[in-house]
């Protein structure tokens, strides 16, 4: 019973594809009742991901020979994505009223990924992990180029797609490699391998970089994360936020599952993934810095917080360390950055011809309670108290401290405060000057300024009481 519970979410939301695509042949099943009932379904799923039994537990173990395992570490990553699901159909049902060239088949796809990123975060191989990572981003390609007349938009799906398929190459030969090695794809027998010889083997250290790559690829890390600006930049503000928050989630979970096979392992890949999310997070400032695009800019500010996440995951084998604290940083980096999106996806207006620094000048004098909401979400993302995004760089920061990577703290702290910069940026646009325009979106739907008001209250309850 255990093992069904754990299994149940994502049976629920494999169920919820399925029907609304099916259902999409009917056109009693409108687009808005199409986003009802995925929010109905993300819903019951994240109820079933709650009552889940949390301890450690091998799914199936004689039908799936150990492939999928679930934790509290995976419980949580799955409760994310099943949020992110969620609020995402919750301004989609906004934004798509506004912006009119969405589908029903929109919202099957987003559950098809969904899919893929709850199989991804119990995935305890390497074959279904790779099988989770392509149900999952084949739904996104689609997301990514939903709207066909925008140029932007077919670019993006086009480097997209191409950079995709050479991540899935690398990961497909990485595993090729390790399996050479080890005789077996599953992560137990793997770590087994890794401890009776060495994780420093010619064929681990080589299959683990490909993979490694495939998967820096993914949450745009240093040097993979050139396509993540243009990417996000052409894709709908909803698809944008989906992929900036539920996607990240998926990949670290995986990441941070394999990465822990071994002490040893571990080891061996600290220098490495040290540099990288130096170069992570001073690259995406030097990128933040000098956009004026808003979507761009979170972006960029995407890619440092994945240093930061890089972070936890350099200091994940000190003994005082829990994967608890990777899976509250990305919460509350998703509640900020779901939370941002959503306020865009309605003062942006139609064609979001709202996106630059400059045209949100005074919307804080026109459309105060919206500012204010946009302002906590910065503020959060900038690490400024009493904010979920202070916590939970605070429990990042004092991991590595912990965890004798002291220059990692600094660096982070150093690059937290440049941050501040372009988050300021926006506030000062929207507080210190007087409006230009009167900031009518003529909204249809008031269910991404809800959504917006949820996850802004939503910060503060995570910052005060963490669930750690």
């Amino acid at each position: 019973m255990n093992d069904f519970l754990s299994l149940l979410p994502l049976l629920i939301i494999c169920t919820g594809a399925i029907f609304l695509i099916l259902s999409a042949a009917y056109e009693k099943i409108t687009l808005e009742n199409s986003s009802l009932i995925s929010m109905g379904f993300y819903a019951v799923a994240f109820l079933a991901q709650l009552n889940a039994c949390s301890s450690p537990n091998i799914l199936f173990e004689n039908t799936f020979h150990g492939m999928l395992a679930t934790n509290n570490f995976t419980v949580i990553a799955g409760l994310i994505i099943l949020a992110c699901g969620f609020f995402t159909s919750v301004t989609s049902h906004s934004y798509f009223k506004i912006n009119l060239f969405c589908t029903r088949e929109f919202y099957s796809l987003m559950m098809f990924a969904v899919c893929g990123m709850l199989l991804l975060t119990m995935s305890q191989e390497l074959i279904t992990a790779f099988i989770a990572i392509e149900i999952m981003s084949l739904a996104v390609y689609v997301l990514v180029g939903y709207d066909r007349a925008n140029i932007k938009a077919t670019e993006a799906i086009l480097k997209y797609l191409m950079l995709g398929a050479f991540a899935g190459a690398f990961f497909t030969m990485g595993t090729a490699l390790i399996y050479g090695a080890a005789q077996s794809t599953k992560f137990v027998e793997i770590a087994a391998f890794i401890a009776a010889n060495s994780a420093t083997a010619p064929l681990i250290i080589g299959g683990s970089f490909l993979i490694f790559a495939a998967l820096l690829f993914k949450v745009a890390a240093f040097p993979f994360h050139a396509w993540v600006i243009d990417v996000y930049d052409g894709a709908a503000l909803p698809v944008t936020g989906f992929m900036a928050t539920a996607l990240k989630t998926a990949v670290f979970a995986v990441f941070a599952n394999f990465l822990i096979l071994n002490d040893s392992f571990h080891g061996s890949w600290v220098t490495f993934l040290f540099y990288i999310s130096i170069f992570t997070m001073f690259g995406g400032n030097l990128i933040a810095i000098g956009q004026n695009n808003l979507k761009r800019m979170l972006a960029a500010s995407g890619i440092v917080h994945t240093g930061y996440i890089l972070i936890a995951l350099v200091a994940i084998g000190n003994e005082q360390f829990s994967t608890g604290i990777l899976a509250y940083y990305l919460a509350a980096y998703a509640i900020a950055t779901l939370g941002m999106f959503a306020a865009l996806s309605y003062l942006s207006g139609e064609g979001e011809k709202r996106i630059t620094f400059k045209d949100f000048k005074g919307l804080a004098k026109v459309r105060p309670y919206s500012a204010a909401a946009v302002t906590v979400f910065l503020l959060s993302m900038a690490g400024i108290p009493p904010t979920a995004g202070f916590m939970g760089k605070f429990y990042v920061i004092t991991a590595a401290i912990a965890a004798d990577h002291l220059a990692l703290a600094i660096l982070g702290i150093v690059s937290s405060i440049i941050s501040i910069w372009y988050y300021l940026h926006l506030i000062i646009n929207m507080y210190f000057f007087d409006a230009e325009e009167s900031f009518e979106t003529t909204e249809k739907s008031q269910f991404a300024v809800a959504g917006t008001f949820v996850l802004a209250f939503a910060v503060f309850v995570v910052g005060i009481f963490p669930f750690l």
